[in-house]
């Protein structure tokens, strides 16, 4: 089955994804971090039969993925695709992920918490992933009792979430914004309504390829379809910001602006060494290139394929083997070089 990024959705010129995750813990465990190991194995039994109890249909699209049982690289590599935190990735507690085939659904057992139920989809689509998120929520509820306080809603590891747990983002592609300066302001304005604005690989990295992770930092005190749809809201008013400074740009600086994505084509074309860092930066100006008409020779689709299959784990994955940095800049430069060759298509 294809993967949930291959298709582009609605708006996806600049919303790359939508994402909603629910905390959830068991009210008749330890939190993760004061857990036993015998609990951590209960849980992971008690979410799989829950799950899958009633629901064939889960069984066959879920799998379950052990922490303990993977590879380094391979660890890597769900990091890399959101998939799994950094801290489960790293994680020395039984725990595991239980993943969709289409890898849209993504069920993060003993990490912070007991349950990180995440849904993700390509373009503008919070509402389609957290009704997906919501239903496997139901589910699991029916046989598990979650830690849960009638005044305060429920209960988490960590007090920012808090209530109804729930964590909305959208991956956002900025370079407009970027190039101009007005990140800075948006940036600001999103601080001052309690959302936080990130970089590719969420809290403390940074936005590599003009890729901006834009989510809410509060869940107390407010519903979960009003975080959802203040995240849709904002979203939709930087979306309207982008689009209009990238018909600026190109109206008064267009020779520049067509200048600069085309010596980035033909960096990815014919380089011989390629850092993730510059190959990011590369793949959104072509990005930007094909979304203003500039390219024809590479789909969104592409460049969205490439900006995730040139990360250090997933390049790795390709090799068969864990490669040196400079080993990887190498083959990250052979292997856009092939992908591009066999994508593009003659003017």
């Amino acid at each position: 089955m294809s993967k949930w990024y291959i298709d582009p959705g609605p708006d996806s010129d600049i919303v790359v994804s939508s994402r909603v995750r629910l905390a959830r813990n068991f009210s008749n465990y330890p939190f993760p971090g004061r857990s036993t190991l015998e609990d951590q194995e209960n849980i992971i039994k008690e979410t799989q039969e829950a799950l899958f109890r009633d629901h064939p249909d889960l069984k066959e699209k879920l799998s379950l993925f052990l922490v303990r049982d993977m590879t380094p690289i391979e660890r890597q590599v769900l990091v890399e695709k959101h998939l799994v935190s950094k801290e489960l990735a790293e994680s020395s507690l039984m725990a595991g992920v239980l993943i969709s085939d289409d890898e849209q659904i993504s069920i993060m057992i003993n990490e912070e918490d007991h349950l990180r139920i995440q849904c993700l989809a390509s373009g503008m689509q919070l509402e389609k992933v957290f009704d997906l998120c919501n239903r496997l929520d139901d589910i699991i509820a029916e046989s598990v009792e979650y830690a849960f306080d009638d005044t305060i809603g429920y209960l988490t590891s960590c007090p920012t979430n808090v209530g109804t747990a729930v964590r909305a983002s959208l991956m956002l592609h900025l370079p407009a914004l970027t190039m101009t300066g007005y990140i800075r302001t948006v940036l600001e304005s999103c601080g001052k309504l309690g959302l936080a604005v990130r970089g590719l690989y969420g809290e403390n990295t940074e936005a590599y390829g003009n890729m901006y992770q834009l989510s809410n930092q509060i869940t107390l005190g407010r519903s979960e379809i009003d975080i959802v749809l203040s995240i849709k809201n904002i979203g939709i008013q930087i979306i309207e910001q982008e689009r209009l400074l990238r018909s600026e740009l190109l109206k008064k600086n267009g020779a520049r602006l067509e200048d600069r994505i085309m010596r980035s084509y033909g960096t990815l074309r014919y380089s011989r060494i390629l850092t993730s860092e510059e190959a990011l930066k590369r793949l959104s100006d072509i990005r930007l290139g094909i979304n203003l008409g500039l390219i024809d020779e590479l789909t969104e689709t592409d460049v969205n394929e490439l900006m995730l299959t040139i990360q250090p784990g997933s390049l790795q994955k390709y090799a068969g083997k864990a490669l040196k940095p400079d080993d990887r800049d190498i083959i990250r430069a052979e292997y856009v070089r092939r992908r591009i060759e066999e994508k593009a298509k003659p003017r």
